[in-house]
């Protein structure tokens, strides 16, 4: 029977994070259904808010969670059927958790990302960071920009400054303990996002931050952004290997 369920969730996980028509009949995203029949909205709400709970310990889900979770308001039949895609993957994957290795190297670093106009109700980008202390995930975020970026490199600044943001947050808890930590990484795949933070032209605030040593912006690969799991809709094998990235494993495969 256990077999059966991890079956089944391997062919849910690509429902969730490769399907191609949401259950709005949208590509890959889940968008206004004005003409379906309506849900109990204390129900909805009630699901909705259970998953966003269980985004602290699976970061995986978060994208498909935080889509769902901005039509609480009037929830349709269709958005309903796509939590519980969400509950029958969980069910499917339910020995997965975040592995913390007790002897991990202490090196701070941070991914940055956008999805530019990502948002079909009024075309906002959404910032996606995540911060890995050694190979330890400890922060991820997945939050709607609050206001409409013209460009995909002035999405992916505004992301840059939200996890520049949390780097100089995560550093004065480490600095309590007695860890300092300087130039943190803060890894971008974009390359203009990258050159605006380096203009010494216009004072802003990740550059004021770079320049005291704080953090440092570096360029990384699509295929290497590990934010990209909270971002968009991805292939099968990519997100199978952005989830092992940031230590969300299978508790029976654990040596």
């Amino acid at each position: 029977m256990e077999w059966t369920w991890r079956a089944r969730g391997v062919k849910l996980v690509r429902k969730i994070v490769t399907r191609r028509r949401s259950c709005a009949k949208s590509t890959g995203r889940i968008s206004v259904d004005e003409a379906g029949s309506e849900v109990n909205q204390t129900m909805y709400k009630g699901l909705i808010g259970s998953l966003l709970y269980l985004t602290a310990s699976r970061p995986d889900i978060m994208f498909v969670v935080c889509l769902c979770a901005r039509f609480m308001s009037g929830p349709k039949e269709s958005y309903l059927k796509a939590a519980k895609r969400i509950l029958k993957y969980l069910k499917g994957t339910i020995s997965m958790g975040l592995w913390y290795p007790s002897h991990s190297p202490i090196h701070l670093v941070g991914y940055s990302d956008s999805d530019f106009a990502g948002c079909k109700l009024d075309k906002k980008s959404t910032s996606e960071t995540c911060h890995l202390l050694g190979s330890s995930l400890i922060s991820w975020h997945s939050k709607k920009q609050a206001c409409v970026a013209l460009s995909t490199a002035e999405a992916e600044y505004i992301a840059a400054g939200s996890c520049c943001a949390q780097i100089l947050w995560i550093k004065q808890q480490l600095e309590d303990f007695g860890l300092k930590i300087n130039k943190v990484p803060l890894l971008c795949d974009n390359t203009s996002a990258v050159n605006l933070t380096q203009n010494q032209i216009r004072h802003h605030f990740i550059l004021d931050h770079i320049n005291n040593g704080d953090c440092e912006i570096k360029f990384v690969s699509t295929e290497s952004q590990l934010a990209d799991i909270f971002t968009k809709p991805l292939s099968k094998d990519m997100f199978y290997s952005l989830r092992n990235e940031l230590g969300i494993l299978d508790m029976h495969a654990l040596p």
